[in-house]
């Protein structure tokens, strides 16, 4: 296993957005936040042999994090075809051999099976037949008005689909993302506090970067 500093090296090709939308609050994944979420996944066997889905992928970062680290398979998704292209050009930049499929989709509304629907039978109990899957994602923090509680949806498909999570929200979010996990037969198992530092991108943007507290959560989901 490489450490956290050489896989932040190999993700620092990847490429940002071109042309990034506001309403979808594409801020891209610092390689450095990466590197350490997928390095924490990966002390806890979420990454290595599991087959991992990356969220409102952007142009791949989370995703060709986990490529790196010997996983099952990988599936980007995102809603917006254009980072979708820049990720597969950043397939090649960071050179992982993983299977890695780019899917556009909208990541609150996937076409990805639940794990209901992967029990053998009515008399399995949980997760027994169960698929393990792992989701990663630094979903929308829903700062725009148009885009309040993004961040929601993400957690109910990654509650729906996946055992485990590791997703970034904004800072001071223990009390929402624990008391969703708990309505939705999940566990915030480990959390830790990060730095996204944005770049300036945006018209309403005053400073060339600034950094955002934020923080990381695992969650175990029954």
């Amino acid at each position: 296993m490489s450490s956290v500093s050489a896989l932040a090296q190999r993700l620092a090709v990847v490429a940002g957005f071109e042309d990034p939308q506001v309403g979808l609050e594409q801020y891209p994944t610092p390689p450095d936040l990466a590197a350490h979420l997928i390095h924490v996944a990966d002390l806890q066997g979420d990454i290595e042999g599991q087959p991992v889905i990356d969220l409102g992928t952007g142009t791949g970062m989370l995703a060709l994090g986990a490529a790196l680290r010997g996983p099952e398979s990988v599936v980007g998704i995102d809603i917006d075809p254009d980072p979708l292209r820049t990720a597969r050009a950043n397939e090649c930049r960071v050179g992982t051999t993983a299977d890695v499929s780019w899917v556009k989709a909208d990541a609150t509304d996937a076409p990805l099976r639940s794990r209901a629907e992967s029990v053998d039978t009515e008399e399995s109990p949980s997760h027994e037949g169960d698929v393990p899957t792992t989701v990663v994602m630094n979903p929308p923090f829903g700062a725009q008005n148009d885009n309040e509680h993004a961040d929601r949806a993400f957690l109910a498909t990654a509650a729906r689909v996946a055992t485990v999570s590791y997703s970034v929200h904004n800072a001071n979010s223990s009390g929402f993302v624990e008391a969703f996990a708990d309505d939705n037969g999940g566990e915030v198992t480990r959390a830790y506090g990060a730095e996204l530092d944005l770049p300036r991108q945006f018209e309403f943007h005053e400073a060339d970067s600034r950094t955002v507290d934020a923080e990381v959560f695992r969650i175990e989901w029954e």
